[in-house]
């Protein structure tokens, strides 16, 4: 029996989403035409793809192994579709991507408000997290990620790089006094971001020339950027926080820059996305527009 593809993309969509008003919405159908899609190719093939509850639903062991089967060829499909209209068209539609909440609010939010003013049958919807999201299951289109990126199947773009500021509350400094050298850190509270895979050993490029390491001790362990600006701001400690996030609370006193004669290595922002032989033009149009305003931006 030859069966019409409509009716796996309807299955796929929900199968992708977990919901049929959710597939809905993502694909441009009425829900009812949806679940008679669904409900059509179960009759079809004979068997039950979806559990269904009033809470949710869920794939029934046929229905997984079908979907594992059938969602690379459909995605292939979309894909050659979009291959052949991305040179005639603008870009739209909508761009799932993932993104630390405080690079988001610091950085990207100007940034997106002129992409979506530059395209306007674009939708962006942001999914904030402090760790790593997997792009696939999460079914995400991009990622801005920061610091140095590991090994992995991804692709990444560079997008620019930030600097590490050693930090502290001037109050804190008034009761502690102010390190003149790396090895000072030591003898001060550490508010230490576990986030880091070595959050309590850093080395420094000295002013005169080679390397100062110094191992801190952690008074406060806090697992978030914003946690971390938080508890410096508020006298806690010292601690390393990107220039984007303190050099505005800086420049007005609320907080002090230390060791500024003291570098740091200078970490990544890179965009990072599946790897595939073809990369959407939505996708490609946010990429470009994000580097070309970090490399503009003073």
């Amino acid at each position: 029996m030859a069966h019409d593809l409509n009716l796996l993309a309807a299955f796929a969509a929900v199968a992708e989403t977990g919901s049929f008003t959710a597939a809905a919405e993502r694909i441009g159908r009425p829900k009812s035409q949806l679940s008679l899609q669904v409900s059509r190719l179960e009759a079809e093939l004979g068997v039950r793809l979806f559990t269904r509850t009033t809470r949710k639903v869920s794939l029934t062991e046929a229905g997984s192994a079908l979907f594992d089967d059938c969602a690379p060829l459909l995605r292939e499909m979309q894909a050659a579709l979009e291959r052949l209209d991305a040179d005639r068209r603008e870009p739209s539609g909508l761009l799932r991507l993932t993104v630390s909440a405080e690079y988001a609010a610091t950085v990207l939010a100007p940034l997106i408000v002129g992409f979506l003013e530059r395209y306007p049958k674009m939708e962006i919807d942001i999914v904030t997290a402090s760790e790593q999201v997997d792009l696939v299951d999460a079914r995400l289109d991009l990622a801005i990620r920061m610091g140095w990126l590991k090994d992995s199947s991804l692709r990444a773009v560079p997008l620019g790089d930030f600097g590490q500021w050693v930090v502290a509350a001037p109050d804190y400094l008034r009761r502690h006094g102010t390190p003149q050298t790396p090895a000072d850190l030591a003898a001060h509270r550490w508010v230490a971001l576990t986030l880091l895979r070595s959050p309590l050993q850093w080395t420094f490029a000295a002013p005169a020339g080679g390397d100062e390491a110094v191992r801190v001790k952690a008074a406060l362990k806090v697992n978030s950027t914003a946690g971390l600006q938080g508890l410096v701001s508020a006298g806690a400690g010292l601690s390393t926080l990107p220039d984007f996030m303190v050099a505005e609370q800086v420049r007005i006193g609320q907080l002090t820059r230390v060791l500024s004669g003291y570098a740091l290595p200078r970490a990544g922002i890179y965009a990072v996305y599946p790897d595939g032989r073809h990369v959407p033009a939505k996708v490609r149009a946010f990429i470009d527009h994000v580097r070309d305003a970090l490399v503009a931006a003073p």
